[in-house]
């Protein structure tokens, strides 16, 4: 097996401040715990399906609780929340319940069961996604089980798989890509190769292999499903794909894994492909992507940023990290972190949004895609139990471990603590108010003298970056790479960034040609009604050549992370916010601008954001 460039720590303690840490509480209080409690039917339709008079669901009904279990765990490796932890140690217990002795845990009735079709879909039958539910379930399960050691989880999870295999593995008359809704329905290639590599168990690999070759089926109407794979190494865009919608994200990791397990260069190379077309074509000025939940192959496309296609980019952009231990896909992550997954979510943590525009409104995703709510689950549907994941994920990718060291890609007011194989713990301290100033101190404190390398990602929008070790400048600091510090850390050594918040600006092209979108560092600067006495279409051009903006102060009810004042040419006052803020109270904002005085800049590999500064 190959191992990942880069992955994840088990274990880590993190201790957050600042912005993320009140959205994780605001999560953690008014969502994770509140939910089944207040939708039972999360639970109740695993009860209820084979009970008359049969209720009515969407197609994707069974998701629900795997998405749920899933965000749930995730922000519970970045908080350790006791009652948390107890919390989904409950769920679970009722959730593997009400498995069947197959191993079914979906929804539908006896004679539905993994068909593509039930008699109850939207209340006159339709196709049905339950092979994905099924996937979101285990996924939900082996976090947990890799969290907390619960054996009853990952049986669950492998009741599913064992029931996937003997339901469709060598079935040519039954293939799983005959149930339709492929692009979700496929996606158990991904959780199957997880048991795989988890339990050796060869079937699990053989029934992810078998899905790969119906990625290329074809039905007498055209394709069956996305031929990712085939697609991807003649090089086609993502968009020009069959199934380009972000669901085929999900099936699209399973390519990852399988490169982990056989070691074939074909897979990495596929979906590297596919993660730099979606980059180049389909990526907003947010970080969010899709538009109308698919790749248009146009990032100014004003279709709706749905909230799960996003957190699916966030999570297919952790495996390319893993693959790659490029700098720039941590970036990349950062800025859908910092500007979608927080403009998705309420700053309470109580609601987050089915769409997320580039301009216009934030709308509660309960209010925009209400028709998915059913009686007992008022407040459930795919975005809901699915957002709260985007804030988990940063356990993923904030400090990794690479051969030899560590990799910090996280930067804000934090304390992350590690045990490293050698029995050293590692504890890493930044003082920042980052990302409101680019200045960053960071204390490294091993519990004994220890030869470590610590990388210290560099940002690809940072031109000029800083860096001191004890007081001495380092040298050769360049952006969009790690900055390897190579050397014997001792207690009380100390790192100080300072990275390059200059503004930058990617200037925009068809539906925003003669519009660009303002970042101070990671952060998209974003008008915002409510802190400006202009109406939108009141908005002044402004100058790059002379964007000297004031970095404010929150004074208001509802917080900001970043606010900067601005003069323009015409004498106005201009205030703009973080994305992640703005429209909070309900107001209209903009993130593309009228900027004067700035050239287009080309998207390149070491500048996806296509962002650059005057002259």
């Amino acid at each position: 097996m190959k191992r990942p460039k880069c992955s994840r720590i088990p274990q880590t303690a993190y201790t957050f401040r600042g912005h993320l840490a009140d959205y994780l509480t605001g999560v953690t209080e008014q969502w994770l715990k509140a939910a089944p409690s207040a939708n039972p039917a999360m639970l109740e339709i695993f009860r209820d399906r084979d009970r008359q008079p049969l209720r009515d669901l969407v197609p994707w009904a069974g998701e629900f609780a795997g998405k749920y279990l899933t965000s749930a765990v995730q922000i519970l490796r970045l908080t350790q929340d006791v009652t948390l932890k107890t919390f989904i140690r409950n769920f679970v217990n009722q959730l593997v319940q009400l498995q069947d002795t197959d191993g079914y845990l979906g929804p539908w009735p006896q004679e539905s069961r993994l068909t593509g079709e039930a008699p109850n879909v939207g209340g006159k039958g339709g196709n049905t996604w339950d092979a994905w539910g099924h996937y979101h379930a285990m996924l939900g399960l082996m976090l947990w089980h890799e969290e907390s050691g619960d054996r009853k989880a990952l049986g669950s999870a492998v009741k599913i798989a064992d029931l996937i295999c003997q339901r469709f593995l060598g079935n040519t008359h039954n293939r799983l890509v005959d149930t339709g809704s492929t692009e979700m329905n496929l996606a158990v290639i991904h959780t199957l190769c997880l048991l795989y590599r988890k339990t050796k168990t060869e079937r699990y690999l053989d029934m992810a292999l078998e899905i790969v070759d119906q990625f290329a089926a074809e039905g007498p109407d055209g394709p069956l499903a996305g031929d990712y794979l085939r697609s991807s190494l003649t090089g086609k865009e993502f968009y020009e794909t069959p199934k380009p919608r972000w669901e085929s994200l999900h099936p699209i990791m399973g390519m990852a894994e399988l490169y982990w397990i056989t070691g074939e260069d074909r897979y990495r190379t596929a979906f590297e492909q596919i993660w730099w077309s979606i980059v180049k074509l389909d990526r907003h000025n947010n970080g969010g992507f899709s538009s109308g939940e698919k790749a248009q192959g146009n990032p100014y496309h004003q279709g709706a940023i749905e909230t799960c296609c996003t957190i699916a980019w966030i999570a297919a952009s952790v495996e390319m990290l893993r693959l790659t231990a490029n700098s720039v896909v941590a970036d990349e992550i950062e800025l859908s972190t910092l500007n979608s997954v927080t403009g998705l979510h309420s700053h309470t943590g109580r609601w987050v949004t089915y769409n997320t525009p580039m301009d216009g409104v934030r709308r509660a995703s309960a209010h925009d895609i209400v028709f998915q709510a059913r009686e007992g689950s008022p407040e459930l549907n795919c975005c809901s139990v699915n957002g709260p994941r985007g804030l988990g994920m940063v356990s993923d990718w904030a400090l990794m471990r690479c051969r030899g060291g560590l990799v910090l890609n996280w930067y804000g007011p934090s304390t992350m603590k590690v045990r490293l194989s050698s029995g050293i713990t590692v504890e890493l301290t930044q003082k920042t108010e980052y990302p409101r100033t680019g200045k960053i101190t960071l204390n490294v404190s091993p519990s004994r003298s220890a030869q470590l390398a610590l990388k210290l990602r560099i940002p690809y929008w940072s031109a000029k970056t800083s860096v001191k070790l004890n007081g001495e400048r380092v040298k050769s600091v360049s952006p969009a790479t790690y900055l390897v510090l190579d050397r014997e850390w001792k207690v009380g050594d100390q790192v100080e960034l300072e990275l390059d918040m200059s503004p930058h600006y990617w200037v925009g092209e068809k539906e925003y040609e003669g519009k660009a979108s303002i970042y101070r560092g990671p952060i998209l600067m974003t008008y915002d009604r409510q802190l400006n006495t202009m109406d939108p279409d009141e908005i002044p051009v402004l100058n790059a050549t002379a964007m000297k903006g004031r970095l404010i102060s929150n004074k208001d009810s509802l917080p900001t992370v970043v606010r900067m004042e601005y003069t323009a040419p015409d004498g106005r006052k201009l205030q703009l916010c973080d994305f992640g803020s703005a429209g909070e109270g309900g107001s209209p904002y903009h993130s593309w601008l009228r900027v004067e005085q700035i050239e287009k800049t080309h998207f390149a590999l070491d500048n996806p954001l296509r962002s650059g500064r005057p002259g």
